[in-house]
């Protein structure tokens, strides 16, 4: 994994682990990669990946089994869909407003795209 100065690495790690929980290859109930496991996959020092690990149960979502690791808490694919969705339109949206207004876009010429993008992704 390429890692960014955007944020900290732990950070990077937690987001990543977010998406495959959203992609489904990690399901609720189902065990998460130890932070040994997850250091060496990514190449990362194993108290960087402990700290991501810890950051989803910190945010509930996963759990940590005396002995057994962490697990994917249940629900929570939906409660990362629901905290992404506050920060688009809490963080991102408001980029995206102030770009078109400097651009002098408006609302209504996002239409045609937004459904050319949807069927782009329908399209085999």
């Amino acid at each position: 994994m390429k890692f960014n100065e955007d944020r900290p690495i732990f950070e990077q790690i937690s987001l990543l682990l977010e998406d495959r929980i959203l992609a489904g290859s990690f399901t609720e109930s189902g065990r998460l990669p130890s932070a040994r496991e997850l250091a060496a996959s990514l190449e990362v020092n194993p108290n960087t990946a402990s700290r991501s690990l810890q950051l989803l149960a910190d945010q509930g979502l996963a759990y940590a089994e005396r002995g057994a690791g962490y697990f994917v808490a249940p629900g929570a694919a939906e409660k990362i869909r629901t905290m992404r969705r506050e920060r688009f339109f809490s963080e991102e949206l408001p980029r995206v407003f102030a770009m078109m207004e400097s651009l002098g876009i408006q609302i209504d010429e996002l239409v045609p795209h937004w459904k050319n993008f949807i069927q782009m992704r329908k399209e085999p």
